[in-house]
């Protein structure tokens, strides 16, 4: 049942697995103790840094896969995307998977995409076994979008840090974890920035805009949750989103948070965090699931952005529109 932008999801799809596999630096960051593979070197034994970002999925796929205790001849889709040109990381990886691939591009809102797509599915009743997953990588993100990184270029303070990292879980219909019980579609919102180094003032009004219509709709306050987290505003965009909520008469408390800002520690001087389709992906395949399944979390509302831009636009001068997702997911019997 679609009431305006969100669905309420009748059958209430179940996360049977999932898993996280990042970069060295991620494992030393603050979620490092609970990602499923830390890499020994961001190569990943591959020759060019795209190959080990395709690597990270397969991995992360083939993960959550075994995490569910399926076989692989039991999924019958994988819902996937990535940062890179016509998501070649995803639609590689997918090469060597038997199933039907849908390609996805959300940004780094992707995760929640592909989840909101998925449970859609799902409870629908028309696959049984959906795998949603997305990856990014430091090295290819940051030659694609800004600057080679042999050239040493100076990050100014709102730049994020791209995560290293893959994220993957596993719809059904049936068993036992975290089901997703509601999600909300965003709109496209374009506040006029322009800056490619300040992607959380440029994603935090798309953030804005999709938790009003969440509340709106669901008839829910920020009280209802254990956790509300956006996916990778970093510290800035967060403060933005908080200061742009309570303008519109919403005040997020201590119980909202952002992958990004929590993602590294200080000492790994990141400037305003993280950020990346792997940002959100691999906090949510970990720490957050295992919050779920222990019971320390009840209800989560997941709501990473995206920032739909590309070098072509711009290099024209164009602004940077922004996306958000958002995706309900509560812990054993709803």
């Amino acid at each position: 049942m679609a009431k305006n932008q969100t669905v309420k999801f009748k059958n209430k799809p179940v996360i049977i697995g999932s898993y996280s596999i990042v970069g060295p630096k991620e494992g030393q960051g603050n979620f490092g103790p609970y990602f499923d593979y830390v890499m020994k070197s961001d190569s990943f034994g591959e020759k060019t840094y795209e190959k080990a970002e395709r690597k990270m999925i397969q991995n992360a796929i083939i993960g959550a896969i075994e995490k569910a205790k399926i076989k692989p001849t039991d999924v019958d889709i994988l819902l996937a995307g990535d940062l890179l040109n016509q998501i070649i990381s995803s639609s590689y990886a997918a090469r060597d998977f038997n199933f039907s691939y849908l390609g996805l591009f959300g940004a780094c809102s992707t995760m929640a995409e592909s989840l909101a797509v998925g449970a859609s599915l799902v409870d629908g009743k028309l696959f049984d076994h959906v795998v949603c997953s997305t990856a990014s990588h430091f090295s290819t993100a940051e030659r694609q979008f800004r600057f080679p990184l042999e050239l040493g270029n100076q990050r100014p303070p709102t730049a994020q840090w791209t995560v290293t990292g893959a994220g993957a879980c596993v719809l059904a219909p049936k068993g036992r974890g975290p089901r997703i019980t509601m999600a909300t579609f965003g709109r496209v919102v374009d506040y006029g920035i322009n800056d490619v180094n300040d992607m959380g003032a440029a994603m935090a009004p798309a953030a804005m805009d999709t938790l009003l219509c969440h509340f709106r709709d669901s008839n829910t306050t920020p009280d209802d949750y254990d956790l509300i987290v956006t996916g990778d505003l970093g510290k800035l965009g967060s403060e933005i989103l908080i200061d742009l909520m309570e303008d519109q008469g919403i005040k997020l408390g201590l119980n909202y948070n952002d992958c990004g800002q929590m993602y590294y520690t200080r000492e790994q001087a990141t400037l305003s965090g993280g950020s990346g389709c792997g940002c959100s992906a691999t906090v949510l395949n970990s720490f957050i699931m295992k919050k779920l399944r222990d019971g320390s979390y009840k209800k989560v509302l997941f709501a990473p952005t995206g920032a739909l831009l590309s070098t072509t636009a711009t290099q024209q001068g164009d602004t940077i529109p922004g996306v958000c997702h958002a995706v309900v997911i509560e812990s054993g019997e709803v």
